[in-house]
């Protein structure tokens, strides 16, 4: 096997692979040997079939075998003997004319081939012991723990059926039966009977609940109300609709008290457990949204002291996929990007920015993870797995069975926890200070980002765990 280099430019390597017509006669009489012993053809004791007639039997078959390996084994040969780094699978391309490809098929010609490759960039780890950082540190106020509880207790207050010919007050929880229409058309998902509603909680679209304050058991009423422009069914959004409703049912919540019979009720011994175990809950959103900021401040630190050339390919799947999340936001949202006060040129280069960024972070942090030997165990993996399975319930065999006959999907679950301990292990590299703010302080930024109606979604992502992805698996 005859391997030469054709072109590098970049990241692109280009190498041209020959292998002599007798070469292949060699590796096909070789592949054929070996099969005399374990195949049974009529009329020939066991292995006792001349490779002739194993030729003319299998010989097509075998030679795509044996070019297939040989393949394999010019990609390995080119890796090791460059030491090099791939970005993605290498691209193989035979000659264009098929009958040259048939007389190497029959071993009666050489077998050449292009092998194109885009490698990963080499760059060296930069000196982080001159960042500083700063984590934000929020603890559960008394207050916050007290509206907590009140929440909880009244999602699971009482109700008392009200006296008959008593209207409907907000607060107070009916069981109705409804048909929404469009333009006079009944529409899919427009229908419900047996519904329990509480006035007041927002869970309808806007107009429906108030519509039916005072209301009285039996009663018909016409409900006029308009979707909302951003709401996830895009054939209703911003349609006005109709609904005939029934009241079936009125019921008046109760006094929600918060005393140790409610914490019994909650499974816990004491209202001041209950209290510890809320305070607990509150402070671990408060540390996640705190460590998803001090990652997003890290990684912002990390891409200024980077700047290196990128894999072209690695670059266009990261765009695409941001790029179709970016469209299909735009239409659950029913919007367009002159709606957003952009154009799609003016988008398309901004997410290409981010998609680069993504990138160029993933790349970093495989290179520190390869560097300081970090490995993600095969019970973390299987904790994870874990944890995925309970997110469908009644389907735990189903999706337990996918991840473990799918390497790729295991692959998915393994680069977040590599990331992670990847990013702890550069906050070690870093000075860390540690500042005390308030809960709105905290969240701001991401009250920020919901109120515009998940736009900013594929932005946001790109200080995910998406980032290390595209090169994790390259780091084990």
């Amino acid at each position: 096997m005859q391997v030469t280099e054709t072109h590098s430019e970049g990241l692109k390597r280009t190498f041209q692979v020959s292998l002599a017509a007798s070469e292949l006669e060699d590796r096909l009489n070789t592949e054929l040997s070996g099969m005399k012993d374990k195949v049974q053809l009529k009329g020939f004791r066991p292995g006792k079939v001349p490779v002739a007639h194993l030729r003319k039997v299998y010989g097509r078959s075998v030679m795509a075998d044996v070019v297939q390996n040989a393949v394999n084994e010019a990609n390995q040969k080119i890796v090791a003997d460059n030491g090099l780094k791939l970005a993605l699978e290498p691209q193989i391309e035979f000659p264009s004319d098929q009958s040259v490809v048939e007389k190497a098929l029959d071993a009666k010609a050489d077998l050449s081939f292009k092998v194109a490759l885009e490698v990963l960039p080499s760059f060296e780890l930069a000196d982080l012991s001159d960042v500083s950082l700063t984590k934000l540190v929020a603890t559960p106020s008394d207050t916050e723990v007290n509206e907590a509880l009140e929440r909880m207790a009244g999602q699971s207050r009482p109700f008392t059926e009200r006296d008959a010919g008593a209207a409907a007050e907000t607060g107070d929880r009916l069981t109705i039966d409804f048909v929404g229409r469009i333009d006079g058309t009944e529409f899919e998902g427009g229908k419900g009977e047996g519904i329990d509603l509480e006035l007041g909680s927002n869970s309808f679209i806007p107009g429906f609940e108030e519509a039916l304050v005072g209301a009285k058991v039996g009663e018909q009423r016409l409900v006029k109300a308009t979707f909302p422009e951003a709401y996830g069914a895009e054939q209703l959004a911003g349609k006005d609709a109709e609904f005939d409703v029934t009241v079936t049912k009125i019921q008046a919540p109760g006094e929600a008290k918060i005393d140790d019979d409610f914490a019994q009720g909650m499974g816990l011994d004491s209202l001041d457990a209950l209290k510890e175990a809320v305070a607990k809950a509150i402070g671990t959103d408060f540390e996640a949204a705190s460590r998803r900021k001090l990652k997003k401040e890290l990684l912002d630190a990390l891409d200024g002291r980077y700047a290196f050339d990128l894999p072209p390919s690695l670059v266009a799947q990261e765009f695409a996929s941001v790029w179709a999340q970016v469209e299909q936001d735009l239409k659950a949202r029913g919007k367009t990007f002159e709606d957003e006060d952009t154009t799609e040129e003016k988008a398309t280069a901004e997410y290409r920015k981010i998609a680069e960024r993504r990138v160029r972070l993933g790349l970093v942090l495989a290179q520190v993870g390869e560097s300081a030997d970090i490995k993600v165990s095969d019970e973390e993996v299987n904790q994870a797995l874990i944890a995925r399975v309970r997110q469908f319930p009644g389907q735990e065999q189903q999706v337990w069975d996918f991840y473990r006959k799918n390497a790729q999907a295991l692959a998915e679950l393994r680069a977040p926890l590599f990331e992670e301990k990847v990013v702890d292990h550069v906050l070690g590299q870093v000075k860390l200070v540690e500042e005390p703010v308030s809960k709105e302080t905290l969240f701001a930024d991401e009250e920020a980002d919901d109120a515009g109606d998940g736009k900013a979604d594929a932005k946001s992502a790109d200080s995910t765990s998406a980032e290390a992805a595209p090169a994790e698996s390259k780091a084990d």
